[in-house]
């Protein structure tokens, strides 16, 4: 799913589950798992199992809820005819909440994503569906200058190619989290612009279906995303990326042009460390030209050149027994989409399988055992109570963990390459 941009529209940590804002890794591991291996692409009604379902769970002050709702909406400027059709029908879905609430408290090691979401058979469907829409595609490529195989990789990863980008109403998915969601303000917003896009004409209601969390189409857009970039890419007027594919690719290559990518540069390339390489240079916020790295000894892992970046980043997801990549522009863009460095890179990876380049080279450390949320709580709660202040213990890996997980590892003499694993922790607790 797609989160909007700065500073068309302002950065609002998405709703949990499969959004996409300044979260974890989790967030893209969940999307992941809500992928289907297969499914034909057609429009989609909602479920009436599931409305009947509704019916029966719904709260008492939900209609009264939505009837108020409904008066601001009209106040707003949607028309009587649109709030007619969009809400005359819509229930609660308690799902909808279950979801909202859900925190899993174990996420995938990295490598296990990506062997997932960069498999043999999504590559296999990736360079069929880019045969497919070829001409499309390439056109969408001229005019935004985005290469086709990253917008074939996102459409791949976000709905398995149109095969499962969800089967819930939009309209009722929103409405409930707006009811009593965690971030009601937020999915109230999203509402609105749902209505605004139905009253535009670009869909019909029983046709807006997606996630959960109200992310749309073929490529999870957001409906104040979909305002902001979606595209009619076929011409007929109308931008639907739920069945025009068209559509869906001119939308999605709008985006990550918005998002600034730079024509004609790659998204970075997978690069080898030299030995006694400062690991704590592994952010995204360290900035320096490829030629600055070459002069640390950063090569390509192949020894090729570098790209040639002004503003370029390492990054060792796996600390300093994974491999490594130097990132440019472009994957910041694709981290506007979901900023997630697994989301990131499998759409990298997935994108040059599709174009016949090789996948990533480097082995990771599959017989290390990263660690769940709690875990990483009690991380953060050693090092505070060891003197490496981190902050409020919170469950993530953020850059203030990391930053005093390395100050950690440089003290006991390990490489302060800030992954954390669960011998690390043990370790760390023992006194």
């Amino acid at each position: 799913m797609l989160r909007p941009l700065l500073p068309v529209v302002s950065l609002t940590l998405l709703l949990a589950g499969c959004q996409h804002g300044p979260l974890t890794s989790a967030v893209a591991d969940e999307r992941e798992q809500e992928v289907a291996e297969s499914a034909e692409v057609s429009p989609r009604t909602v479920d009436d199992t599931a409305r009947n379902e509704a019916d029966r769970s719904a709260p008492d002050d939900f209609p009264d809820w939505l009837q108020d709702f409904r008066r601001q909406a009209h106040a707003e400027g949607i028309s009587e005819a649109t709030l007619a059709r969009a809400l005359d029908d819509v229930r609660y879905r308690p799902r909808v909440i279950e979801l909202d609430r859900s925190q899993p408290e174990f996420v995938r090691p990295i490598w296990q994503y990506l062997d997932s979401a960069v498999s043999s058979a999504r590559v296999s469907e990736g360079r069929a569906k880019l045969a497919e829409h070829r001409e499309t595609a390439r056109r969408m490529e001229q005019r935004y200058g985005v290469p086709a195989e990253v917008v074939v990789a996102i459409w791949g990863l976000e709905s398995n190619y149109g095969g499962n980008f969800g089967d819930f109403s939009t309209l009722e998915a929103l409405a409930t989290l707006a009811f009593e969601g965690r971030r009601r303000d937020f999915a109230r917003g999203e509402l609105m612009a749902a209505l605004r896009i139905l009253d535009a004409g670009d869909i019909a209601p029983e046709r807006m279906i997606g996630s959960w969390a109200g992310a749309m189409g073929h490529t999870q857009f957001m409906p104040s995303s979909f305002e902001s970039y979606a595209i009619d890419g076929d011409g007929d007027g109308r931008r639907d990326i739920w069945g025009s594919i068209p559509d869906v690719m001119a939308s999605t290559a709008n985006y990550l042009a918005r998002a600034g990518w730079q024509s004609g540069q790659p998204w970075g390339m997978e690069v080898r460390l030299p030995q006694g390489f400062d690991y704590s240079q592994t952010e995204l916020t360290t900035r320096r030209s490829s030629q600055e790295w070459a002069e640390q000894g950063v090569r390509g892992i192949r020894d090729d050149t570098l790209p040639s970046f002004g503003q370029a980043s390492v990054i060792a997801p796996a600390g300093a027994r994974g491999p490594a990549f130097l990132v440019g522009a472009n994957y910041r863009a694709i981290l506007r989409y979901n900023n997630a460095t697994s989301y990131a890179l499998a759409v990298a990876s997935l994108s040059d399988r599709i174009a016949g380049d090789p996948g990533i080279q480097g082995e990771w450390p599959r017989d290390a055992q990263p660690l769940s949320r709690s875990q990483v709580r009690d991380l953060q709660r050693a090092l505070n109570e060891r003197g490496f202040d981190v902050g409020e213990p919170d469950g993530v890996m953020g850059p203030n963990t990391r930053r005093g997980l390395r100050e950690y590892q440089r003290s006991i003499g390990e490489t302060p390459d800030g992954f954390a694993t669960v011998s690390l922790l043990e370790r760390l607790q023992r006194r």
